[in-house]
């Protein structure tokens, strides 16, 4: 087993002072010529007695340019952002479909009871009113990782395939680029689906508004790819998680179990906009906006986080 802890201590000793410490709140700046030392460390384990044992000059160096990680310490890659507070949308701003942008038309988009819903109890008719919302800080490698469930029936209106079902849009373009009356911002988009309480559907799949991405080694085109998860029917909690390489891989994950996996997104230059948009920035996408949907099934997140990777 590894050691808990381990302390040195280090001691200098001038030379014209053969017996004697430095004195406490000296000066920290001295030269080998000018000082020896006398380095111990002490091994501690809960419940035992230190060992102290002399160390030369090459192996504090050694243990200096080490780092200690036990085997019940695992290495830090750093910490979740939570992207909504639970309180407000804070860092976050709507874009609905034949709106301007920060208009939030009838309160789609709200906080309650410390869950960000998405709800249509003011809409009278879905009328195609796709709406986004859009975190205000773009990202590259990253894991995102979101809680969520459908909840109620969905709104007079909406598409037939779009009962439970929402999505993450990832590589994003900026809201500021989208048209009035853009359905869908150029992105990667995780679909968020729901089952019917009958039949299968799997969840955590794919579809490339504006975009393509290579699988297989082969250039999909296609619109929508379904992933290899079980159905999740009802109203309950689902925690999806996407690990995001820039323009490498993206790997979809639910309960831990990578469901899809894909690499290389890019623009679709068969698409105007996102020609366009490539036109200025480039066709390979290597990170963008992050967006939560709004399909007309209700939804709730509680939890929406990304933990930063290095690239």
């Amino acid at each position: 087993m590894f050691p808990t802890r381990i302390v040195l201590r280090l001691i200098t000793n001038r030379l014209s002072q053969a017996d004697g410490l430095t004195t406490p709140g000296h000066s920290s700046h001295f030269s080998l010529q000018e000082h020896r030392f006398s380095v111990e460390f002490a091994v501690l384990n809960e419940g035992s007695t230190p060992v102290k044992k002399p160390l030369t000059i090459g192996a504090l160096l050694l243990l200096a340019s080490a780092s200690f990680v036990t085997a019940d310490e695992p290495a830090k890659q750093g910490d979740w952002i939570q992207l909504f507070n639970g309180k407000n949308l804070d860092g976050w701003r709507v874009k609905i479909r034949g709106y301007d942008l920060d208009d939030n038309f009838g309160n789609t988009f709200r906080v309650e009871d410390g869950l960000l819903k998405v709800s249509y109890d003011q809409y009278d008719n879905f009328d195609a009113k796709f709406g986004h919302i859009f975190y205000d800080t773009p990202f590259s490698h990253y894991i995102i990782r979101a809680e969520y469930r459908f909840v109620g029936e969905q709104v007079p209106g909406g598409p037939g395939w779009a009962i439970r079902n929402s999505g993450l849009m990832l590589h994003g373009e900026s809201p500021e680029t989208m048209a009035k009356d853009q359905d869908f911002p150029v992105s990667i988009e995780v679909q968020l689906l729901g089952g019917n309480g009958t039949d299968d559907r799997t969840n955590a799949n794919l579809c490339t508004p504006g975009t393509n991405v290579v699988m297989d080694d082969n250039l999909l085109t296609r619109h929508c790819t379904s992933s290899t998860s079980k159905t999740y029917h009802g109203e309950q909690w689902v925690t999806v998680e996407v690990e995001v390489r820039g323009n490498d891989v993206i790997n979809h994950k639910i309960d831990g179990e990578t469901v899809l996996s894909y690499r290389e997104p890019q623009l679709d230059l068969r698409d105007d906009h996102a020609k366009e948009l490539a036109e200025k920035k480039g066709k390979m996408l290597s990170g963008g906006t992050i967006s939560l949907q709004s399909e007309s099934h209700p939804i709730e997140f509680r939890k929406v986080e990304v933990l930063k990777l290095e690239p």
